[in-house]
């Protein structure tokens, strides 16, 4: 079960509890779907002769299958002997392992338990506490950092095939640790703008020099000299020295951060892009990477090497995964006791409830979701008729009936928790029907009479199209506008990704999309300042910069709190007030109900990724139940 009395997570249960209603059954929101065919790779060992005697080889296939696997005949083990594993499902295989890249809750928590990172955050208060780093030293001015790396933590390879884990060693033998060089070598891979990643543009603005490299004018050409003046350097092999571009009162809550995390540069060397599969990979985390048949199942394995200070608290020694079509699928397999914990789908809530009460938990994931607006594309441009769809989506009733009490309507974008957010309910204009027609005549659309054909694009999913119907019936309901020129579209979350992104022309953009975002850093310039601020290159909206863009800013460099508390409310204000240029319309916070089973004690991580090393099961009664 969930440990839910501890610090932190129990003052934000409190708090969100205020505001929750009567629990009722919950939308799911499914962002993939195996498909057929599909290539799977597998780690195969043949045994050849050579040269009369006989020789074991090992190599890894790329198949093609046709058929989605059944979860439901997952081995069920009939011996307490066997390592103690947490069963758990997803609907997506793993997007993407690489630290400097991945972007997607899937991938961040893998990448938690796979590596380390400098500091993490303790599940119990958030405060930062050390990992990689054993503590740490901040200079008067706020803009350099050093960090003292441990010298014991070993980079490992484990094989698949033999199921040995071994350190790592270099090219004279010598053993592999994690040194403040591998951190180097991350962040500047993160700056690099042929790298590819997402948050990369998160840390840019903050790492003096990082910006300078991510946004050269042409990536294939960057001058050594800006690389080499990024402010990430090795004074020796435990002391690592980071240097800000200003200071920045948050800097440490960053630290936890996958993408900062320490790489292994000579897997990468060899292995390019395959260097995360299974069999090539290299880690220094928790666990390792045994099994990675892409759309089938991911298994990890505990990291026998790594210091026994490090290994957290929980029982946990293997981790099994299987990809399954939907959350139905999952559902099935918590009731039969094959997984340890599941989302409940819609239709199965209120029986559920009734059955499994002490076995269901609801805890708000700070998960923010918004209906996005392109201020390229007309009439989007203008910003009354972004205001006027705004005002006119009634979120209290959307959270109730459609989301069926699993969340919090919105009105501004940072949760509760984040600090700097203002109170949930004082600042943002939220659902106002009188304001929205007002504006929408303003705008020369009075009772939405001469309003161009525009589209509305969701992810996959019966959930989203739920969300995207009510979002369409408010419209007409409360603007006149007729459902037919609310074109609705749905595509799978990469696709939606895809065609959002800055770079999409404007004809091939949809005008309004679904998109939500949840923490990285408890601070929140993690919010409006790496989702809304001008200057990121992932500027989905194309919002030009404005007045509230140096506000931003400000508030980033600001080291008095109160004053960037003041500073934050202003900006949400100016975003969602009266007055405001709504780059999209903040809909709900995420509060979702989730199956778990009583043998399964886990604290949920609410920044990064889960920590599976600090949670314990119940072997016996686990085992009891699947062989039911």
């Amino acid at each position: 079960m969930i440990n839910k009395n501890k610090g932190f997570v129990l003052a934000l249960l409190t708090l969100v509890a205020l505001f929750i209603v009567a629990c009722q059954a919950q939308t799911v929101e499914v962002t993939k779907v195996v498909e057929v065919p599909m290539e799977v790779t597998r780690v195969v060992t043949d045994t050849v002769v050579e040269e009369g005697e006989e020789v074991v080889v090992t190599r890894v296939d790329v198949v093609v299958v046709t058929a989605t696997p059944d979860p439901a005949a997952a081995e069920v083990p009939t011996t307490p002997s066997e390592p103690v594993t947490l069963y758990q499902y997803d609907t997506t295989d793993i997007p993407e392992l690489d630290p400097q890249i991945a972007e997607d809750q899937v991938g961040i928590t893998y990448i938690e338990n796979l590596f380390v990172a400098l500091t993490n955050y303790d599940l119990e208060t958030t405060e930062i506490v050390p990992e990689a780093a054993s503590d740490w030293d901040i200079s008067d001015d706020g803009l350099t950092y050093t960090f003292y790396v441990r010298n014991d933590i070993p980079w490992v390879y484990h094989n698949p095939a033999t199921l040995e884990t071994t350190q790592v060693t270099d090219d004279e033998g010598n053993p592999r640790f994690v040194t403040a060089d591998d951190f180097v070598y991350a962040i500047k891979r993160a700056c690099d703008p042929n790298t590819g990643g997402y948050y990369s543009s998160v840390i840019a603005p903050i790492i003096l020099g990082c910006a300078d490299v991510l946004n050269y004018e042409d990536p294939s050409a960057v001058p050594q000299e800006l690389v080499d003046a990024i402010g990430v350097s090795a004074l020796d092999a435990g002391t690592l020295v980071i240097e800000l571009e200003n200071p920045t009162s948050f800097f440490l809550s960053m630290t936890p951060m996958w993408v900062m995390a320490a790489t292994p540069q000579w897997a990468i060397d060899t292995h390019g892009d395959d260097w995360t599969e299974a069999g090539n990979i290299v880690t220094s985390g928790n666990y390792v990477l045994n099994e990675w048949i892409h759309n089938v199942r991911v298994t990890v394995l505990r990291n026998p090497l790594m210091p026994a200070d490090m290994r957290g608290v929980g029982n946990i020694e293997r981790r099994i995964v299987t990809i399954v079509p939907d959350i139905s699928t999952g559902y099935a397999l918590w009731l039969n006791g094959q997984v340890e914990t599941s989302g409940i789908p819609a239709p199965e809530l209120a029986a559920h409830l009734s059955d499994f009460a002490s076995e269901t938990v609801q805890i708000p994931d700070l998960a923010v979701f918004y209906i996005s607006f392109r201020y390229t594309k007309p009439p989007f441009d203008d910003v009354r008729v972004r205001r006027a769809f705004s005002a006119a989506f009634d979120r209290a009733t959307f959270v109730t009936e459609v989301r069926q009490g699993q969340g919090l309507p919105m009105r501004h974008f940072a949760p509760p928790g984040i600090f700097g957010a203002p109170p949930i309910d004082e600042v943002g204009v939220g659902y106002n029907p009188e304001y929205a027609a007002q504006q929408l005549a303003d705008a020369g659309y009075p009772n939405c009479e001469g309003f161009p054909q525009v589209t509305l694009l969701g992810y996959s999913g019966a959930a989203t199209l739920s969300w995207i119907e009510f979002a369409q019936d408010n419209w007409s309901e409360n603007l006149g506008c007729d459902p037919g020129i609310i074109q609705i579209e749905q595509q799978p979350f990469a696709e939606l990704l895809s065609i959002t992104d800055a770079s999409t022309p404007d004809d091939q953009a949809p005008h309004m999309w679904t998109l939500g975002w949840g923490p990285d850093y408890a601070d929140e310039n993690n919010w409006v300042g790496d989702v809304l601020w001008c200057g990121n290159a992932e500027n989905r909206q194309k919002r030009p910069c404005t007045e509230t863009d140096e506000l931003i800013v400000e508030a980033r460099t600001e080291t008095d709190p109160d004053r960037r508390i003041e500073l934050y409310r202003q900006i949400e204000e100016n975003f969602f007030g009266e007055e405001g240029e709504f780059p999209f319309a903040p809909i709900f916070l995420r509060i979702a109900y989730t199956a778990v089973h009583s043998w399964y004690d886990f604290t949920p991580a609410l920044f990064g990724g889960a920590q599976w090393y600090n949670y314990s099961i119940d072997q016996e009664a686990q085992l009891a139940a699947r062989r039911r």
